[in-house]
């Protein structure tokens, strides 16, 4: 008797069968995950419970009772009256603009569409011309940003020129050892450098010293400004004699001549009168405050972090021993420490005839401060990095800067994007804390409403707390949103 065996083979791919009833869809999700377990279904029934309820209160508290109209604090007594909305409605200006004059306020209104035309597109990723919005962000929109909100015509010193210059120089050198893996070791850059630490000291020394003053293009100097100013042109000239010297094809060089023309435009920008009035910021408050301190802080700390997280990393000791002091440093101190400190007693360690805003004061606390958290957060980056990138990058024969400009940054940088947002969001946070040294930043020109008589009622501080809290929530939950929306198209998550 032979055994029959039945065989098939499939024609076409079979679809897979559905999951069972039990775990498939919307119910079976919610199933598996509030009520696998009797234990599981008495908490999230209790946890329902208790969110309805405080939901239902704050709606009642926000909407049902809540006032919406009114001249003055009487609309929001008596009893059972929820939310005092009325009181926004009210200082709504004055929580955006704070004191600022009201006829000047289209200057702050083109500065809010200014930023929001140039970031949208920025965020997007497929959107053209990502170098030319970057520029035009990160360099043109702060200086008009300075230039309307205050009205422009700042006297310059002839120091703070060649310190601009001085920067500018430095910056053009690097560029030059970026370009040419030949400039580093030349004489020329050598003498160069030199240069640009004579410019330096000499511009920094010059306001404690007094000399012989004279005009140049408008411009006041002294002495040793002018020789700082001097010595930084030259800088700039044997970094483009350098660059033409060491390059095969002339074509990068010209690249150079752009740190100085930054540095002219700025020096014009500031300057230059545009029959705008003068604001000052004592009279800046609200929101205004804190979108001015926060994003400058991000602007500027972002870059010197990672110049910092590249020093402590150096192979140079005294490069990476100035790192490591100034990282511990400031994050040994409390931010509000480092207020006071920019408020009342960085004045005392100036020249005499010598002041800087309070305002300015703060900012670049703020900036070092968020600066030396945000080299922590990208230093781990680039310790994640496999030794192997830096092998094959050197075996490329690639200067340091093209090997962390074009290989090991990039990688760093797409892996710590939560830490360097989280970083962000902290410092955007941390704004709250200039209304100690008395700016009125949003949270200030709210509790600032508080001692108002005209809206002095129980229920006006949870209002402006509320509104408050709401206005930073949104910021941040945007930003918190986007960095996850950029970690997942960069898919540099560990997928299992």
């Amino acid at each position: 008797m032979e055994e029959q065996v039945a065989r098939f083979v499939s024609s076409s791919h079979l679809q897979p069968l559905p999951p069972p009833e039990a775990v498939g869809g919307l119910s079976g999700r919610l199933r598996r995950s509030f009520f696998a377990t009797p234990l599981d279904a008495v908490l999230t029934t209790i946890c329902l419970l208790l969110v309805a309820y405080v939901a239902w209160g704050i709606f009642q508290w926000g909407v049902v009772n809540a006032v919406f109209t009114g001249a003055d604090r009487t609309a929001c007594l008596g009893e059972g009256v929820g939310a005092c909305w009325a009181f926004i409605g009210a200082r709504f200006q004055q929580f955006i603009f704070g004191l600022y004059p009201v006829e000047e306020r289209w200057r702050v209104l083109l500065v809010f569409a200014l930023l929001v035309v140039l970031v949208i597109p920025l965020a997007i990723p497929r959107a053209p011309y990502k170098g030319l919005n970057a520029i035009l962000l990160f360099f043109v929109f702060p200086l008009t940003t300075a230039v309307l909100l205050t009205g422009g015509r700042f006297a310059m010193s002839g120091s703070s020129i060649a310190l601009v210059f001085a920067l500018a120089a430095a910056a053009t050198l690097f560029l030059c050892i970026g370009i040419s893996a030949q400039a580093t070791s030349h004489p020329m850059m050598k003498v160069g450098w030199g240069l640009v630490f004579i410019a330096f000291v000499a511009a920094l020394v010059a306001p404690y010293v007094s000399s012989d003053r004279f005009t140049f293009l408008t411009f006041r100097f002294d002495t040793l400004g002018f020789i700082a100013l001097l010595a930084a042109l030259a800088a700039i000239g044997l970094a483009l004699a350098t660059a033409f010297a060491t390059l095969d094809e002339k074509a990068p060089a010209l690249g150079l001549i752009y740190p100085p023309l930054a540095a002219l435009f700025l020096v014009a920008m500031l300057t230059s009168d545009f029959g705008l009035s003068f604001v000052p910021t004592n009279l800046w408050g609200g929101l205004l405050v804190t979108l001015v301190v926060a994003l400058t802080g991000i602007a500027l700390s972002f870059p010197l972090g990672i110049l910092l997280a590249l020093g402590r990393q150096s192979r140079m000791p005294a490069v990476r021993l100035f790192s490591i002091i100034f990282i511990e440093f400031w994050r040994g101190v409390p931010l509000i420490t480092v207020l006071f400190m920019a408020t009342f007693m960085l004045p005392l360690l100036l020249p005499s005839g010598v002041s800087l805003n309070q305002l300015l004061r703060v900012l670049v606390g703020v900036s070092l401060f968020a600066a030396a958290y945000m080299a922590e957060v990208i230093r781990g980056g680039l310790q994640a990095i496999p030794k192997g990138q830096y092998e094959g990058a050197d075996a490329m024969a690639l200067t340091y800067w093209q090997k962390m400009r074009m290989i090991i940054l990039p990688q760093a940088l797409t892996l710590v994007i939560p830490g360097i947002v989280n970083t962000f969001i902290g410092l955007f946070k941390d704004t709250s804390l200039v209304s100690i040294v008395g700016l009125a930043d949003l949270l200030g020109a709210v509790r600032r409403g508080f001692s108002d008589p005209t809206w002095i009622t129980p229920t006006t501080p949870a209002t402006g707390l509320v509104f408050a809290a709401f206005m930073f929530w949104l910021f941040c939950f945007g930003m918190s949103r986007y960095s996850i929306f950029m970690e997942r198209r960069l898919s540099r998550g560990h997928k299992h």
